[in-house]
């Protein structure tokens, strides 16, 4: 088994014998990150006698007598930076993976690369993060003998592992330039393993980093699957993050939230940020955080969502269960009721009725929603305190209250979960009080 660690500074001969550079670098291509092909790295680079650093394809060298024989001459191979590695789609394992932590897929959890496990036909077997993988590269050779600096690590698998990169100088230019449709690749450095796991899990890997690489895991993520991660992040720790992501990058996550979780966030952040967050945002989305914001965050208003259904109460079940399913599949909303208008063209409309989605399964598709609905509401104004708001949906056993106004206009919901965290201790709570 050879490691990274004793391949960095090995001598590279000609083929006269003669020593021309040590390694200094090997680079993988990014696509082999979370993939399920063998893992060969490209090219090596090499810093010559002359302090000149040079790229080596990997085909060009080869083992003799236990030196590493380069089979091309040197002015034939393509000269390279002594910064970081200048292309986007290639891994640095000696600046990006040994000595950081990585991502454990199969165990959910953060763990630091202590060194790179490499097979003698140099594929990837994957990283040691055992204590004696460290060892094995502090100690001095005399103290391990032979024998230690021999002795086997079994490697966390390479296609278990998921990096987390930082970005690149003028990555950010570089994506200004790109079309809508491209940009993506610059911004989503993740694999799909990550990616496929559930937010609560991410959530929890998010809490074992520094905001920072937090920053890049949830920038990783498509809008979504980042949205979602970020409601299960603790609050003080979402500001801190939000705050390391690209403005315009932070935004799209922001209007993906649930309108209320997304205030809830924007009343955490400096004064400036916010704001500056609320303009990138599209009109309509940061209208409806702007009205939540407006709210004391012990009521109602404060708890509520904006994310709601509300048809006419005319529709048939059959145009209601459409409805449920579009909003679902196109917007994200999970609803537990449909809320009944009088007209759902218009936002003032009173609320006058509500049919719980399971009534709605078990109905006719030509029946209409006036037929089945709850005319006996439970409902809350904006400034209804939270504790009775948590209060009235555990008495009547709720899954959400809609909260109205006075001539009886729908204006938002609180879900059972919102308002339930409320009644927790407040180092517990999902929601801490805001700034403003």
């Amino acid at each position: 088994m050879l490691y990274l660690s004793q391949l960095l500074g090995t001598p590279v001969e000609n083929a006269q014998d003669t020593r021309i550079g040590r390694i200094v670098d090997v680079l993988l291509p990014a696509k082999l990150v979370g993939s399920d092909e063998p893992a060969y790295p490209s090219t090596l680079l090499i810093d010559s006698e002359e302090e000149q650093r040079w790229r080596v394809p990997l085909r060009d060298v080869s083992w003799f007598e236990g030196a590493l024989r380069l089979n091309t001459p040197l002015q034939q191979l393509t000269r390279a930076s002594r910064e970081l590695v200048e292309e986007p789609d290639e891994i640095s394992l000696a600046q990006e993976v040994l000595d950081k932590q990585v991502i454990d897929i199969k165990r959910k959890k953060a763990v630091r690369v202590n060194d790179v496990c490499l097979d003698e036909s140099w594929r990837i077997l994957g990283i040691d993060n055992s204590a004696f993988g460290l060892v094995r590269r502090l100690a001095p050779s005399w103290l391990l003998g032979s024998k230690g600096r021999d002795y086997p690590s079994v490697p966390l698998p390479w296609q278990q592992i998921e990096l987390i990169r930082q970005p690149r100088p003028g990555a950010q230019d570089e994506k200004e330039g790109l079309e809508e449709e491209e940009a993506p690749h610059v911004q989503r450095i993740l694999s799909g393993h990550l990616a496929e796991m559930h937010p609560a899990d991410i959530a929890e890997i998010v809490h074992q980093l520094t905001p920072g690489q937090g920053a890049r895991i949830i920038e990783g993520l498509d809008d979504e699957t980042a949205a979602a991660t970020m409601e299960e992040i603790d609050t003080e720790r979402q500001s801190h993050i939000l705050e390391n992501i690209e403005p315009e990058r932070a935004a799209d996550i922001l209007q993906t939230m649930g309108p209320d979780e997304a205030a809830d966030l924007i009343a955490r952040l400096p004064e400036e940020r916010a704001q500056e967050l609320l303009h990138r945002m599209t009109p309509e989305e940061s209208e409806e955080v702007q009205e939540l914001l407006e709210y004391a965050d012990d009521s109602a208003g404060g708890l509520m969502t904006t994310d709601f259904l509300a048809l006419t109460q005319t529709r048939t079940i059959q145009e209601a269960l459409e409805a449920v399913r579009t909003n679902a599949r196109e917007h994200g909303l999970r609803t537990a009721y449909v809320y009944c208008v009088e007209n759902e063209e218009d936002e003032e409309s009173p609320l006058v009725g509500v049919v719980s989605l399971w009534e709605l399964l078990i109905a006719g598709p030509t029946q209409q929603l006036h037929q089945l609905m709850e005319v006996d509401l439970i409902s809350v104004v904006p400034e209804t305190g939270a504790h009775e708001v948590a209060e009235k949906i555990a008495k009547y056993n709720l899954l959400a209250v809609p909260v109205v106004n006075d001539q009886r206009a729908l204006q938002g919901i609180v879900t059972v979960d919102d308002a339930l965290d409320v009644l927790l201790p407040p180092e517990r709570r999902r929601k801490p009080k805001r700034m403003y």
